[in-house]
């Protein structure tokens, strides 16, 4: 039987955490390649630190997209995170370059040839989840921690809370009755400010209001316990506080523990990479299944080995809330969506320039964008599945 009544928790970091600030900068320059040519193949990794960033990796594309145009990418990418500090400022920070050609005993696993379709990226494992707990079928803590943070965000750049920096993290434990989350039993808010003489109290006094418009109403209750900035003053953040780097919050990228995750980082690699895009179809066809009604959560697994186009698995959980019999619906699933690299790709449009904007606030539980961002969010395989029980 499974619980019913427990806390759980999630956490999530901003855009200008550390890690992220590499996130975004790696996936701006996968962007870039694409905008250029969409076939292009990149695993770009970024480190940041004090006043200074290291782009490593390799790539296969333009030549145009050289090392001044990742340099000014980077750039670019911190401007609009908004650091101007002493340690850590968009114009005067040390950017190196050090990428380098992929190698060619990857490309000839990864290409077409001759009557060989393209393989995937690499081996792994890579899995998608869907619940009824949020309008976009995500788990309520980590929906929530997300929103908390992109508010926080939003209120920093307009100047309603200019004194906030760009490094922040949050946490929520929600409390779970009949399997439902009915209220918040812990908030944790460590936020960066400009101000040196604020107190912890003065911070909450400025995130409070913001956070209570985040929440459902009733959820912050007078038992719901507080932890803003605990440690005290969070003046110096972001990569001069702490060292940055590329794909080193891959739970907070996914759903926030709630679901297994097959270890695999998103950011600074194309879609012919299945940590990447076997990751956003698990997640599309998970959530297509929730949306039609067949269970109120689905957790979806898939594998790969490297240069083999078919996945060598499909595996779906329903969780005891299924409407429809899992082996028939990993069948069904299989014919509704070509599982091959080349298939991923082609049917949710992945190779456009759309991944600097998932690079903070999840990849997942996102609205879908006109231009093809967040494709994976689509829920357009309903009818189908409908039609097929």
């Amino acid at each position: 039987m499974s619980l019913k009544n427990y806390l759980f928790t999630s956490e999530s970091v901003s855009e200008g955490h550390p890690d992220k600030v590499c996130d975004r900068i790696s996936d701006e320059i996968v962007d870039a390649y694409l905008a250029a040519y969409d076939q292009s193949r990149t695993a770009i990794e970024t480190l940041a630190t004090t006043n200074r960033v290291v782009i490593a990796g390799e790539s296969r594309g333009p030549e145009e997209i050289d090392s001044e145009v990742m340099v000014s990418l980077a750039r670019k990418a911190i401007r609009d995170i908004g650091y101007e500090q002493e340690g850590f400022h968009w114009q005067t920070c040390d950017v190196e370059v050090l990428v380098h050609k992929q190698s060619d005993h990857i490309a000839q696993g990864v290409d077409a040839n001759g009557n060989k379709d393209e393989g995937a990226g690499d081996q792994g494992i890579m899995f998608g989840y869907a619940c009824l707990e949020t309008p976009d079928l995500m788990p309520a803590p980590i929906h929530y921690a997300h929103r908390i943070l992109q508010n926080l965000a939003q209120a920093r750049k307009s100047g309603d809370a200019a004194v906030l920096g760009p490094d922040a993290k949050t946490q929520i434990t929600l409390a779970y009755e009949d399997s439902r989350p009915v209220r918040a039993t812990s908030l944790v808010l460590s936020t960066q400010h400009l101000d040196e003489n604020l107190s912890s109290d003065d911070v909450r006094g400025i995130v409070e209001p913001h956070i209570r418009r985040t929440l459902p109403d009733g959820w912050l209750t007078d038992e719901t316990v507080w932890h803003v900035n605990p440690t005290g003053k969070f003046v110096i953040g972001g990569p001069d506080g702490d060292c940055g780097l590329t794909g080193r919050k891959i739970i907070v990228d996914t759903y926030g523990g709630a679901a297994p995750h097959g270890g695999g980082a998103f950011s600074g690699k194309d879609p012919t990479k299945v940590d990447r895009s076997a990751a956003y179809a698990a997640r599309y066809l998970a959530k297509n299944v929730v949306a039609a009604g067949m269970a109120e959560r689905c957790t979806l697994q898939l594998s790969y080995a490297i240069g083999v186009p078919q996945p060598l698995s499909l595996y779906v959980n329903l969780h005891d809330t299924g409407e429809v019999d899992e082996q028939k619906l990993a069948s069904v699933l299989r014919e509704l969506m070509d599982l091959t690299p080349r298939g991923i790709r082609e049917h949710l449009a992945l190779n456009r320039p759309i991944y600097a904007r998932s690079a903070a606030y999840g990849h997942f539980g996102r609205t879908p964008d006109s231009d093809g961002g967040f494709s994976w969010e689509k829920t357009d395989l309903v009818d189908a599945l409908q039609s097929a029980f």
